[in-house]
């Protein structure tokens, strides 16, 4: 009988099957320790010298051999997953010779490069089980709530968010894009059903190295007809604590292994707080911010220049080194090193930038990913940061009646600065004011009559927002970059494997 690792305990002494891949091994004398994984969960195998001919055979298998375990469970809450599995039985479907992700320290580039054999491990395994998780959460959120989930095109003829985020393809000798967004044609059936959301991947072409930022991303985007921004920061609230409530039900073991302060996520609960722009400019331009700001990039000079000074004593002790493995532990040491300080010097200057933008800042302008970080780094939930300037927005925006230099649209910060992690509007229902916003756009309106057209046509308020897959997830998770977040991470310079 096969079973799923997951399930062991419920099979208390009886005989079972386990199918898998050999995590990692140990021996001690006459006993040896397979520690299986079948996706489910880790399973310790033991075997002892009283069967040789299983036993000689465990010793020759590689790292990542894929198994057939038989055996009787052992349940011992002390076992990894609550029981082990006595081997009397072990069938190998292949032996894995020379794995190249060991259970050592790797650099992140080597671990980018053979990201196809990365996920093999715990940490991964447990970032896409909780990404599953988030998306089936917020799947399930717009399913109960009676939307109806509509697939939007990839290959767009305009678009949606700045034409200088676009990647352009040949389309049988018409210029086209990848979509930046679902949302124009979403609103489209939102005049049809009512309530609708889309879920799949967008492109930007942003030439940004930041560790926020992905060319190809995933969003869900709902569009609700007769939506005001009440109804978009409801939903907003309703669908993030369903996602954490789902996670905090399902994957606290999988928190655990990625060390994530789970108290944090338990501290998610409605109703969140809420700004205007105006309100979240005067905090970052206060004096106890910039301060801190500043204070933070000091820091990080005197780490970054710590790290410096410790590279010559590591060359020193890689030129004197005469063991093979002490080599290359040295080696990967240096290259890690010098990953991380490439990677702090970008920050450091990005910082540096964002300090000297918000002590110079103008109110007009778009909040940037430190000022994002700093204003949720004063809120133990979620923040809303509302009525953004038109000028710094999307033409699509209504502006707001009571202030017509503004937009009805709502950022939604995550805690602990993770910052943006949803972005929406109410949208511009009228033919006239919109034809008129293109026009101050400088866009060409001929790709857009289609989207004119549902405002020829039965127009009514309505709006919508999108939540972005890798930055919840990276935030749920605790994560410090974005490229962990997704399979198979597109970012400058990367797309393969």
């Amino acid at each position: 009988m096969f079973v799923e690792i997951r399930n062991l305990k419920n099979h208390a002494d009886a005989e079972v099957a386990l199918r898998g891949w050999l995590y990692g091994k140990r021996s001690g004398g006459k006993i040896a320790f397979l520690l299986v994984r079948d996706g489910t969960g880790i399973c310790q195998c033991v075997c002892d010298a009283s069967q040789p001919e299983l036993f000689a055979t465990a010793g020759t298998l590689g790292q990542e051999s894929s198994l057939i375990v038989r055996g009787k469970v052992h349940v011992d809450e002390r076992a990894p997953g609550g029981a082990e599995l006595l081997i009397t039985g072990l069938d190998v479907i292949q032996n894995a010779e020379n794995f190249p992700i060991s259970r050592k320290a790797h650099g992140v580039d080597f671990l980018m490069n053979h990201r196809h054999l990365w996920f093999r491990t715990p940490r991964q395994i447990a970032i896409l089980r909780i990404r599953h998780t988030i998306i089936n959460a917020a799947r399930g959120y717009f399913n109960d709530d009676g939307f109806t989930l509509i697939d939007t095109p990839i290959i767009c003829a305009g678009a949606a968010e700045g034409a200088g985020t676009l990647f352009e393809l040949d389309y049988f000798g018409e210029k086209a894009n990848l979509a930046q967004t679902g949302q124009l044609y979403l609103e489209s059936a939102a005049m049809a059903l009512g309530k609708v959301y889309c879920f799949g991947p967008t492109f930007r072409a942003e030439k940004s190295k930041t560790r926020r930022h992905l060319t190809e991303f995933w969003m869900i985007e709902p569009e609700i007809a007769f939506a005001d921004l009440d109804t978009l920061l409801r939903h907003e609230e309703g669908l993030v604590t369903r996602i954490i409530g789902d996670v905090l039900a399902k994957h606290r073991d999988d928190l655990a292994v990625l060390e994530r302060d789970i108290s944090a996520l338990e501290k998610i609960k409605a109703p969140f707080h809420r700004m205007t722009y105006t309100e979240a400019i005067d905090l970052v331009k206060s004096e106890k911010i910039q301060t801190w700001m500043a204070d933070r990039i000091a820091d990080d000079q005197k780490k970054l220049q710590a790290m410096i000074d410790e590279l010559p004593q590591h060359e020193a002790k890689l030129a004197a080194a005469k063991k093979s493995w002490e080599k290359e532990k040295l080696e990967q040491q240096i290259k890690d090193q010098r990953e991380s300080i490439h990677d702090l010097e970008i920050e450091i200057s990005h910082r540096k930038v964002h300090l000297e933008g918000t002590r110079s800042f103008e109110w007009g302008g778009d909040l940037g990913a430190d000022e994002e970080a700093v204003i949720s780094r004063q809120f133990d939930r979620p923040v809303f940061v509302t009525n953004y300037p038109k000028k710094a927005k999307a033409f699509y925006m209504k502006p707001d009646p009571a202030r017509p230099d503004t937009v009805l649209n709502v950022d939604m910060l995550a805690p602990e600065g993770y910052g943006e992690v949803i972005g929406g509007s109410v949208r511009e229902e009228n033919l006239a004011a919109l034809e008129a916003r293109i026009a101050e756009e400088g866009m060409n309106p001929e790709p857009f009559q289609w989207y004119l057209d549902l405002r020829r046509y039965g127009s009514v308020p309505h709006g919508g927002f999108g939540l972005g897959i890798e930055r919840t997830v990276a935030w749920i998770c605790g994560l410090k970059h974005i490229r962990e977040t997704i399979p198979f991470p597109r970012t400058m310079g990367r797309m393969w494997p």
